[in-house]
Order: C-alpha cells, then sequence, then structure tokens
C-alpha cells in the first residue's frame, strides 16, 4: 500500500504539472467495468457461437452479415447492465478541468462517451454509431437494435443497402490516426491504462510521446514498441484502486 500511495504522489504531481495530457486506453478499461474478455470460456465470442477471424473480417461481413450481428445481440445484452468505472468518470473530470486533452481508445464500448469524457478519438470505432454500406445514411445505437427486432440484419429504411457497425474491420483502415498522432506527439504527459500494448498501430503511439509516460495495466506490457527506459512510472495494480488514491493526493495538494 506504501509502494501504491508513493507511485499516486508521483502521479499526482504529473498530472499537476502538465500543460497537456493525453490517454491511450485498451481493454482492460472494459474488463474492469464487468465487460468479459471475450475470447475466455464464459466470454461473448464463445455465447454468441462465433469466431474472431470471422466476426471482424470485412470480407466474410459482406458475405453473411447475420455472422456479426449474432455477436451484436449478445453485446447488447452485455452492456445493457455495464457503467462506466471510476476511472473513466476521472478521466472526464480531468478533461472537465481542462487537464486532459484526449483520449485514444482501442474500446468500442461507448463507456467514456457515458461517462462524460468529451475528446475521443475511437481508433477502432464504436458499436454505438452504425451506417449503410449503400447510400450511407447514419444510424444510432437504439435504431439498430429496434431494427433488429424483426430481422437477423438491420437494412436501411431509405435505401434497403445493409447497415454496419461503425466499427474498424480487419481489411479497413483504423480511424482518426493523424489526429491520435498529433494529440500523443504534443502531449507532456500520456497515460497508457489497461492496453498491453500489443496491438498494432495503436501500440505505436506511446513512443510518439517525448514527455513523461505513465502505465497503468494489470499484468506483462509489450516493449516491443515502447522500451521500459522511456516510462517514467509502471504501476501494475486495479486501475480504479490507483485512481481512487490519485484523486485522494491530488484533492489534497
Amino acid at each position: 500500500m506504501f509502494l501504491l500511495h508513493d507511485q499516486a504522489q508521483k502521479c499526482a504531481e504529473l498530472i499537476l504539472n502538465s500543460r497537456s495530457t493525453a490517454v491511450l486506453s485498451g481493454a482492460g478499461m472494459s474488463t474492469a467495468a464487468g465487460i468479459p474478455d471475450f475470447r475466455g470460456p464464459k466470454g461473448i465470442y464463445r455465447r454468441a457461437d462465433v469466431e474472431a477471424d470471422k466476426l471482424f473480417d470485412i470480407s466474410w461481413f459482406r458475405r453473411d452479415p447475420s455472422y456479426y450481428y449474432r455477436f451484436h445481440r449478445e453485446c447488447v445484452n452485455m452492456l445493457a447492465g455495464i457503467e462506466p468505472t471510476f476511472t473513466h468518470s476521472f478521466l472526464a473530470k480531468l478533461e472537465a478541468e481542462g487537464r486532459l486533452d484526449g483520449i485514444v481508445t482501442q474500446n468500442f464500448d461507448g463507456l467514456h462517451e457515458a461517462a462524460g469524457s468529451r475528446r475521443i478519438y475511437q481508433i477502432h470505432g464504436t458499436i454505438r454509431k452504425a451506417y449503410c454500406t449503400s447510400c450511407g445514411e447514419y444510424y444510432g445505437y437504439d435504431a439498430v437494435n429496434k431494427l433488429l427486432e424483426s430481422s437477423d440484419v438491420p437494412h436501411c429504411t431509405r435505401c434497403g443497402g445493409v447497415i454496419k457497425p461503425d466499427i474498424v474491420f480487419f481489411g479497413e483502415n483504423v480511424k482518426y490516426l493523424d489526429e491520435c498522432q498529433r494529440l500523443c506527439s504534443r502531449a507532456d504527459l500520456l497515460f497508457v491504462l489497461g492496453s498491453s500494448l500489443n496491438v498494432y498501430p495503436a501500440a505505436l503511439l506511446p513512443q510518439m510521446c517525448r514527455g513523461s509516460i505513465v502505465i497503468v495495466n494489470r499484468g506483462e506490457v509489450s516493449t516491443d514498441y515502447l522500451p521500459s527506459s522511456r516510462v517514467t512510472l509502471r504501476v501494475d495494480a486495479d486501475l480504479d484502486t490507483f485512481f481512487k488514491e490519485v484523486e485522494s493526493v491530488m484533492s489534497n495538494q
């Protein structure tokens, strides 16, 4: 506990002294909220009876979009009972206070938005938005789910085209890469939260930060793209436990 407090003290100092702070958030942010590991024995892939290689393959989606929408229905059921964590809310509070410039997230669950964050770059897209693959008509999350009540695959009410979630599939380019690179390159403090830095190209972003880098993640973090020597503070702890301690320190400054 003494180590955690010392790390929180250091982290609070970095936040208070930073002129430009950014965040890269990964799957650990979602699992901390109660979203299960997709690939685990009780994960959503098994419950939906789908294979990840097919599920997010754009060619397969074009061939059989109903395969993805089996997974989507499980996601809807799962997300219905999920709320943002303390850490999600803490980041939103930092942004509201003018201390956080933006968040790059690898997650498509929409929890950062639900917590109140505004400057979010969803590099892998989001399940909360969709569009028609034929005419480009936009559809919100609730509208898609309503259409799924009467069909295995939602079709555009304007032209009849297949509606696709605004998620980056294998074979598609990631979103907002230029904006993400600019955010990280101008940051003098970058948080890597709940990410093992294994997924390209998001894993390349931290090396663009010339300032301090703080990693908070349970378990190993890859050094393939970011050497340990570049990390100012490495915290192997529960996200909420750590940031509650950080907030406590900051409130006493």
